[in-house]
């Protein structure tokens, strides 16, 4: 539940400070929940301004406590203050929070390895130093 108070919060921030100026109201179009025994969840809205979010999430490997583990997947979108529609959509487990958004930026990719590491590289994989060469210490 942990990542789903982090998100919702981050959401309800984003949204409120992207949407309402002054005293505007702003209708709840929709909005539906579910909590079930087992821990699981739903839970969506949709706002008279644009605003909409849904989300889920679930206890994996319930009972293992090594493997144990929430796992929240969900989306949301509204429109940001200069007109570019922000739509969002991520999950969140064992490999942290997991965004992806036409809007976030996209990490450059890397240049090319020289081909003279590529090679000392190569090498070094064929030739691996054999495990304790009669404790042989250089330093």
């Amino acid at each position: 539940m942990k990542y789903s108070a982090i998100i919702l919060l981050s959401i309800l921030g984003t949204t409120l400070s992207a949407q309402l100026t002054g005293n505007e109201v702003v209708p709840i179009l929709s909005q539906d929940q579910e909590v079930n025994f087992d821990g699981s969840y739903r839970t969506s809205y949709e706002t008279g301004n644009g605003i909409s979010a849904q989300e889920q999430g679930q206890l994996k490997n319930a009972g293992n406590k090594d493997a144990e583990v929430e796992e929240v997947q969900g989306s949301f979108q509204f429109t940001a203050p200069d007109g570019t529609p922000i739509q969002l959509q991520y999950i969140a487990n064992e490999n942290g929070f997991q965004p992806q958004g036409a809007h976030l930026p996209v990490a450059p990719t890397p240049p090319p390895i020289p081909p003279a590491i590529q090679r000392a590289l190569d090498w070094i994989a064929a030739h691996p130093e054999p495990e304790n060469q009669g404790n042989n210490k250089r330093f």
